[in-house]
This record gives C-alpha cells, structure tokens and sequence, in this order.
C-alpha cells in the first residue's frame, strides 16, 4: 500500500484532503504542529497525528498542505529526512516556479490545483453548490511533474483525484501553465474583477437601488454575459446596446497595455516571488 505523508493535515485544507483520503487506497500518516489543528482533524475524521520524523521516514508521497507561503520553508527542512524516489506533491505552483523549492535530484516534485467546481455545473444533482470542491460537485484539476521519473506522472495524479475527488477530468499541465493559470490569470485578474463586480454593484445600492435586486440583476446577468463570453451559450450574443456600452467602458477601466502588463514572464514571476516573500507594508 502507497504511504502518504500529509503534512499540515489539521489546516483547513489539510482537513479536506485528509477526509479525501480517508477509506482510500493510500496509508495516510497525519502531521500537524498545532494543538488546535490536531484536534479539529480529531474531530473531523477521528485520526491521531504523528511525528514528522516518522511519517517521512515511511513516506513514499508527501503532501504540503501548508500555506502558499511556507512551502518553500517546509520542503528545505524536511527534504534530507525522506527517503530517495520520494514525491513531494505541492498544491499550489508559486514557490516550485519562484525557485523555492530545495534541490535533490532523486526527489520528485509534482504540483497540483484544483480548478474548482464551474460556474456551469456538470452532472450536479446536489441541492446544496459545493462551491469549493472536494465535497458533492465534480471538478476538473491541472498537475505537473516539475521534476521526476515519467511514472510518478500517474502515482502522484492519482492521488491528486483522490484528494481532490470528485474530479471530472485532469489536465496535464507545465509548471509555467501552472503559474500563469494561478496567480496571473484566477487570481490577479480574476478575483480582481470579482471584487469590482460586487463594488459595481454596492455603488448601485448607495444610489438608491434596493440591495436584493441589485444582487439579482447582477449575478443573473453575469451568469448569461459569462455564457456568451466562453461561447458556452452557442445562440446567444451581446446585444448592440450592450456593445455599445462595452466599447465605451473598456478604456475606462481598463489600461490599453493590460494584458502583458500581468501575463508578461516577468510580471508572473514577480507575482509568484511576492507570494512566497510578501513585501513589508511601508
């Protein structure tokens, strides 16, 4: 039986993963540092952790389920404590493609994220959105092998389904797809635009439209306006009304060199540097 290392398993993430996990193919050796971690895994699956030093020393798969920031930090104090022809499983694509990650030849070193369940459900029977993913709603998720024998590829995407299950389909990725996906393209545009979204609509509100139907008109129209976008509604399109209005609105808010200025190979690495280093607020 393959035995995975989890590290971190009493965050909140490492809790999902960890719940993944349970009843799988995989032995899992829980690890958690905190008091407080410990007893929410305790809680929530009834699973005792372990010492680091022991489930490393066992581990054919480790998995990081610590904070973006960190996995840098934690993978150089543990690489000399596992075994050679162990995977490292990262979750997230900042600190492999900063450069952060400590080097060992006979080590591989995998990257995973979960895409999240879309905005367009498929084959969701659920009453109640699992929005995240991990629960009820299936999801698609990208991986990479940064480093590695080519048959780690199917040994670590496994168990990426597994802890990301239910998993619609996989898609294998570079480690720079990775990174541009998240955080360039999710995260930098995506969430920023998301949040705009919702101001746009608390604007609405303090000039005297009432709250629910601004909430209303607004995630009903995004709904139908991200369908024709993506060319997910095939026989829809804007009207000229609303054509109009784009062109009007895009250089207002929008800068005309936008684009290179977030996706250009500079502009993602000092992201993904900045996210493992943090600037120091002035």
């Amino acid at each position: 039986m393959t035995k995975i290392a989890l590290l971190g398993a009493g965050g909140k993430m490492g809790v999902r993963l960890a719940t993944n996990l349970r009843g799988s193919r995989f032995s899992v050796d829980h690890v958690e540092i905190t008091a407080e971690g410990r007893e929410r895994l305790k809680q929530a699956i009834g699973a005792d952790c372990v010492g680091e030093n022991e489930a490393l020393a066992g581990a054919d798969v480790v998995v990081l389920a610590v904070p973006d920031r960190l996995i840098g930090k934690v993978a150089h104090q543990i690489i000399g404590r596992v075994r050679p022809g162990t995977a490292l499983i990262v979750l997230d694509a900042a600190a492999p493609y900063a450069g952060e990650m400590p080097d060992r030849a006979d080590v591989t070193t995998f990257v995973t994220h979960p895409c999240h369940p879309s905005v367009f459900p498929e084959n969701v029977t659920d009453g109640q959105r699992d929005f995240f993913g991990g629960v009820s709603d299936p999801q698609a998720i990208v991986c990479a092998l940064v480093q590695g024998p080519e048959e780690h590829y199917a040994l670590c995407e496994e168990v990426a389904r597994t802890i990301y299950a239910p998993v619609s389909r996989a898609h294998r990725c570079s480690l720079e797809n990775i990174a541009i996906m998240e955080p360039a393209m999710s995260e930098t545009v995506g969430a920023t635009l998301c949040l705009a979204l919702r101001e746009a609509t608390d604007e609405a509100v303090r000039r005297g439209v009432p709250r629910e139907a601004a909430m209303d008109f607004m995630l009903g129209h995004i709904q139908i306006e991200l369908a024709i976008a993506f060319g997910i509604f095939k026989e829809g399109k804007f009207s000229d009304g609303a054509l109009h209005a784009i062109r009007e609105a895009r250089p207002l808010i929008f800068k005309d060199n936008w684009l290179e200025a977030v996706f250009s190979p500079e502009a993602v690495m000092a992201s993904v540097k900045d996210i493992c280093n943090p600037k120091q607020a002035a």
